[in-house]
């Protein structure tokens, strides 16, 4: 019997390692997608399934998540958060209250959304594996950003209520923290940056990948560093 992931996130620059890398590995990889530009990264594949949704709108999210689940000879065994965003601005004084409400509403609602209408079909299935995306800086914050840090505590404090509330239904929930990832659009932002550093998509992917496998089996509510510095 095969299994199936939802990439949520999967045709960004770090997704579509992510999605690649479960593909390599006979995964049947469900992505939904809302920028049609990004579909070039992803050539059609067989086990690639593609679904236009917005992860924001509940409708949305629970359509997803049926559809991930809708192969009955590759039932969902991860789901694998990715969306999110990031903003710098000032201080805290220097910044308005609405661009910080707007950190925490595209680092934490889809990652809610997504895992409330998947988590029924993990548990029905005996289980399986939620991955969501958190940062280095969620426990080394830096100055101008403090929508984007609080958010990402937040990603970490969720992960350790899921595992609070679902293992017991077998189903392992983690959160990885990359620090600075070497994706083109980073390279673009920062172009004068030092990229010693900063971590390879595909690496960031693997440490998913395997989160995400039998191997993994016995981690959940880990807080997993991708990071080099």
């Amino acid at each position: 019997m095969g299994r199936s992931v939802l990439v949520t996130g999967g045709t960004g620059g770090l997704g579509a390692a992510v999605t690649t890398a479960f593909l390599d590995t006979g995964w049947r990889v469900v992505v939904p997608w809302i920028v049609e530009e990004e579909l070039s990264r992803l050539p059609e594949r067989d086990g690639l399934v593609l679904v236009k949704a917005d992860l924001f709108d509940v409708a949305s999210a629970r359509d997803c998540a049926t559809v991930a689940s809708s192969d009955v000879d590759s039932p969902l065994r991860a789901v694998v958060n990715l969306v999110g965003g990031f903003a710098a601005g000032g201080r805290v004084h220097e910044t308005p209250v609405e661009e910080f409400e707007e950190q925490l509403r595209l680092n934490l609602r889809a990652t809610y959304l997504t895992c409330q209408h998947t988590l029924p079909h993990l548990t029905a299935a005996g289980g399986g594996s939620i991955v969501c995306m958190s940062s280095r800086s969620a426990l080394h914050p830096f100055a101008g950003a403090a929508g984007y840090v609080t958010s990402k505590a937040a990603v970490l404090a969720f992960v350790a209520a899921l595992d609070a509330e679902y293992a017991d239904a077998g189903v392992r929930v983690n959160a990885v923290l990359p620090g600075m990832i070497d994706t083109p659009a980073n390279r673009a932002a920062m172009p004068d940056s030092d990229r010693e550093g900063w971590v390879a998509p595909a690496d960031i992917a693997r440490t998913i990948l395997f989160l995400s496998s039998d191997e993994a089996s016995t981690i959940s509510g880990a807080q997993v560093p991708v990071h080099r510095a």
